[in-house]
């Protein structure tokens, strides 16, 4: 296996109209096949190839009295690769 190396990371707090607002634009970028992170003076510029591969996740955690939901949306690519897979939105 393969060392990682984060080349980009940001979290914060926001509301849910602004996180679909993000996403939207995000999925713009996505069909354009070029997007720009961009966090205070850093950027990163990343190419995407026609096919990628989209991971959804959905998790639960128990923390202490509290249970905490997240959902992950990956997009991931091989570099110089054109594979593809499929999902849908119910």
């Amino acid at each position: 296996m393969g060392k990682e190396i984060v080349l980009f990371a940001s979290e914060e707090k926001s509301d849910r109209a602004s996180v679909a607002a993000f996403l939207r634009e995000l999925a713009d970028k996505v069909a354009e096949g070029r997007i720009v992170l961009i966090s205070g003076t850093e950027e990163l510029p990343l190419e995407l190839p026609e096919n990628v591969v989209l991971e959804i996740k959905a998790e639960e955690e128990a923390k202490k009295n509290k249970i905490k939901r997240s959902l992950e949306v990956e997009i991931e690519w091989i570099l110089g690769d054109q594979g593809g897979g499929g999902v849908t939105l119910g």
